[in-house]
């Protein structure tokens, strides 16, 4: 009898595991058989893992005080310290370098230039954003961007807009390397035009106008033994390449993965070194400075024979120490644009602690005739701004950039009335009208103009504005060859334009971590 039990736990244990999806031909489901044609052909695919883009470094994310922790000697009050949470994601070991940058705009000019030279002309640096009224620059202005000496040193005179655009080219050519190195899709530049360039969105929604190779198998038993294009569930195409947000900048700064013990944090970081001082605490390098900066007004290198960090405005980008993650210059060299639009309070009451980001605008691709449109001259997806949705719980418009920033996009009174916004929308007017826009009020269907309102001298005159501040500004993290060791800070925070460049800004991309939070 207890031969007879163990044996029956035996089977019960054997059916258990493999009803459980012990094997990846078997649904664990359905207990139907997985990539097979007479079972239907529901397909699962064996890439488990995201391998990692070219020029990316993993960032193990965690939990980490963002803001700042030493005297805030500017008086700004703008990054209170507060605990956040970022998810694991990927970063570039460097800054992007010229070489880098004028690979994309002779990618550019060979697919746009002779149809559409202005696209090209939108993305060249604006190297003229070296000159100063009253410094010598020139040889920058002619030679910094095209030079080979200049090849490592970081692209600048690039505005936030022209950095959005150079991440998507990149994350168009990696994932058509992937394809065209597994066969799936013929490389082909002879004949390079825009339109039929390949372009990943364009590509996932089913209409690449290129050269297809060996495509993969369908086994759909209704696609008749056509082949068919890759798909997201496959798991071979990476995500897009993007800017970070600011916390995810601000955290892989500090380096947190070589400060902590026993998920104890066992000093604060204020550089991304370890100690308060700017320069090296090692015996071989003591004394030594750990960026490029600007010591003071009129020293920005040393002396000669004695240079204290060698450079007098930017440096290679593999240059000094990196970081615990091997992260170069996530201080000095130059300043890095971030995703974020700025706003002073980077911690709102009610904001969010994970992952937190101020700048969504949500989008959906245009459809005509149940197809996705596509753009004619680029080639690309057409997109509009969802539209709105007051069904929802987690959010009801497509521009959620005002959210909770202490404007009147936020509030539920208007001072300047002494109405109740909400009382207004319901009982004298729908959310397409202005509101005594004329008298001070504003526009609901423009959240433009409900962030000027709020900063302006006079709120009856609308040229009366203030503040740099509008919903076009970007957060700017990092110091700069410009600068002085306050800015070198992970804590310090800035803001320009989005369409404004100078010398002093450059940037590096970032990527999602799907998956797994640890590399395995």
């Amino acid at each position: 009898m207890k031969i007879l039990q163990n044996s029956c736990l035996f089977l019960f244990s054997a059916w258990l595991l493999a009803s459980c999806g012990s094997s990846n031909n078997t649904s664990s489901t359905t207990g139907w058989e997985l990539n097979d044609p007479e079972w239907g052909g529901f397909e699962v695919s064996s890439e488990v893992e995201q391998p990692t883009a070219p020029g990316l470094v993993f960032i193990e994310g965690g939990s980490f005080t963002m803001g700042r922790v030493a005297d805030d000697s500017r008086f700004q009050w703008n990054n209170v310290a507060h605990t956040v949470t970022v998810s694991s994601f990927y970063m570039d070991e460097t800054e992007v370098s010229n070489r880098s940058y004028r690979e994309f705009v002779y990618w550019m000019q060979r697919a746009y230039g002779e149809e559409y030279p202005e696209r090209v002309r939108d993305i060249y640096p604006d190297t003229n954003a070296w000159r100063d009224k009253l410094a010598w620059r020139e040889s920058f202005v002619d030679y910094y961007f095209q030079y080979p000496a200049y090849d490592e040193y970081p692209v600048v005179g690039v505005s936030w807009e022209q950095a959005c655009k150079f991440c998507t080219w990149r994350t168009d050519r990696v994932n058509e390397k992937i394809l065209v190195d597994r066969g799936i899709i013929v490389l082909d530049q002879t004949d390079l035009r825009g339109e039929s360039a390949f372009q990943t969105d364009v590509y996932l929604a089913g209409q690449y106008r290129g050269e297809a190779g060996e495509e993969l198998e369908n086994l759909d038993p209704a696609a008749g033994g056509e082949p068919r294009q890759v798909r997201r569930t496959d798991g071979i195409l990476v995500p897009s390449y993007r800017l970070p947000t600011e916390a995810e900048w601000e955290f892989a700064a500090l380096g947190m993965i070589g400060n902590t013990y026993d998920e104890r944090v066992v000093e604060h970081k204020i550089y991304p070194w370890a100690g308060s001082s700017v320069r090296s605490a090692n015996k071989k390098y003591y004394g030594q400075f750990l960026a490029n900066f600007k010591r003071s007004r009129g020293d920005a290198m040393g002396v000669a024979g004695n240079l204290n960090d060698g450079w007098d405005y930017t440096a290679p980008v593999k240059w000094y120490f990196p970081n615990d993650y091997g992260l170069y210059h996530m201080a000095g060299n130059v300043s890095e644009w971030c995703m974020d639009v700025y706003r002073k309070d980077a911690n709102p009451v009610g904001g969010e602690d994970m992952n937190p980001f101020r700048g969504n605008v949500y989008r959906t691709p245009v459809y005509i005739d149940d197809e996705i449109s596509i753009n004619d001259t680029t080639g690309s997806i057409n997109y509009k701004n969802v539209d709105d949705d007051l069904n929802r719980r987690n959010y009801r418009q497509a521009d959620n950039i005002n959210y909770l920033d202490g404007d009147y996009a936020s509030a539920i009174y208007d001072y300047n009335t002494q109405t109740s916004i909400t009382e207004w929308v319901n009982n004298e007017g729908d959310e397409d009208e202005s509101y005594d826009s004329e008298d001070g009020g504003f526009d609901m269907a423009n959240p433009d103009s409900v962030t000027n309102m709020m900063y302006r001298r006079n709120v009856s005159d609308a040229s009366q504005v203030t503040s740099l501040l509008n919903n076009k500004v970007r957060v700017v993290k990092g110091g700069s060859w410009n600068d002085r060791a306050y800015w070198l800070q992970a804590g310090t925070r800035r803001f320009y334009d989005q369409d404004k460049s100078t010398a002093w800004i450059g940037f590096r991309c970032a990527m999602d971590r799907l998956g797994s939070r640890t590399l395995k």
